[in-house]
């Protein structure tokens, strides 16, 4: 993230075309919001759409189940496909108990989501990854930073987040999704956890107040080469770069509002 504006996220907000992205993800947020199933099914919604999201998540690190496939398995330790969709899954459900910690610590919950997503309490699990320990990242093959420098840009990130910013959650959400895919701070699980964090900052901004909105569906459904390829232009720290990136993860919630309209859809008609 390259800016030095006193308010960096607020500037971000501000570059040609994201002011457009802001406008559309809220007018689809909006549109689901005002579903007339909403008024009496929003918790069937959340709960769909924490499935779906967590699908989408594991999907993109390679595990890709069908949604039927993720709905009817309880085991999700036999083999590494497994263990991914058994982590977003647990991802998905942990997401929401972190908002309120989120603004006042986020790292702590980052290393929660990392332990989280783990399952177990390994000696690397719920830290910074160290010089010389490997990381296990199946879909972002770009130059690991150094331990120092996760460290510092971690804390730098924290700092934004704890001091507040006026910039859009969408705007917001991308910064954290993408700093962290670019730091790969852990040596495991660093997309799922990446994937959780940009939602607690769309659930925990407003935007998205009863998770029903899974960005991990769309960043699924416009597929992994589009994926890295948008956040080739967040590392790249320009800024057609940093908007090529935002307005990547602004059609994944307009995805997922799409996903979760269907799912009303569908309740409306008595067939979900």
């Amino acid at each position: 993230m390259s800016t030095h504006a006193a308010d960096p996220l607020a500037a971000l907000g501000a570059l040609p075309g994201v002011p457009e992205v802001v406008d559309s993800v809220r007018k689809a947020v909006d549109r689901v919001y005002g579903h007339r199933v909403m008024r009496r099914r929003s918790n069937e919604i959340s709960s769909e759409a924490a499935l779906r999201g967590a699908r989408g998540s594991a999907a993109l690190a390679g595990a890709d189940w069908a949604l039927e496939e993720v709905r009817r398995r309880s085991d999700f330790g036999v083999d590494a496909e497994a263990r991914t969709v058994g982590a977003a899954l647990r991802l998905g459900a942990e997401a929401g108990q972190l908002l309120s910690i989120w603004r006042q610590s986020p790292l702590r919950v980052l290393a929660r989501l990392h332990l989280v997503a783990a399952g177990d309490a390994g000696e690397s699990v719920g830290r910074p990854r160290q010089d010389g320990e490997a990381v296990d990242e199946p879909l972002i093959e770009a130059p690991l930073p150094s331990a120092d420098e996760v460290v510092g840009r971690l804390e730098g990130l924290a700092d934004l987040i704890v001091a507040g910013t006026s910039a859009p959650a969408v705007v917001t959400a991308a910064v954290v999704h993408g700093e962290l895919l670019a730091l790969r701070p852990f040596t495991s699980y660093n997309g799922l956890v990446a994937r959780a964090a940009e939602r607690i900052v769309l659930i925990g901004s407003g935007l998205d107040p009863k998770a029903i909105c899974p960005s991990e569906v769309g960043h699924a459904e416009v597929g992994r080469a589009a994926y890295v390829a948008a956040f080739e232009g967040y590392r790249s720290g320009t800024p057609e770069g940093m908007a090529r990136w935002i307005a990547h993860c602004g059609r994944a919630v307009e995805l997922g509002v799409r996903e979760s309209t269907a799912v009303c859809e569908a309740l409306q008609r008595g067939a979900a």
